[in-house]
């Protein structure tokens, strides 16, 4: 079996020889990479540059977008809380009124 190259050890040290790597097929289009299409080796090591070191900013991207996610709902939650614990107030005060008015209706 014939095993290829990686960018670490490539099939051959020849630069012209080497191939060219793919964009990436997980960024959205318009992304920070752009398409490249030249086959020249230096554009190709360029291009793995450049993308190794786009790799940290599109993580920290990912985690900001994972917390502002996480307090979204977190937001989301402590306003049910609020919302329910003011649905208990208003039922209690409705209860006091109406066995005031009750009393009132009595005497």
């Amino acid at each position: 079996m014939k095993t290829l190259g990686t960018i670490d050890r490539p099939l051959t040290h020849d630069p012209k020889k080497q191939v060219p790597m793919k964009p990436s097929t997980s960024e959205p289009a318009g992304s920070a990479t752009p398409d490249f299409t030249s086959t020249g080796a230096n554009d190709t090591r360029q291009n793995r540059t450049r993308e190794m070191q786009l790799i940290p900013e599109a993580l920290a991207r990912a985690h900001m977008h994972d917390r502002l996610h996480e307090a979204e709902q977190e937001r989301r939650a402590m306003r049910l809380v609020t919302a329910r614990r003011m649905q208990r107030r208003a039922e209690r005060a409705s209860r006091r009124a109406r066995r005031a008015l009750a009393m009132a209706v009595m005497q």
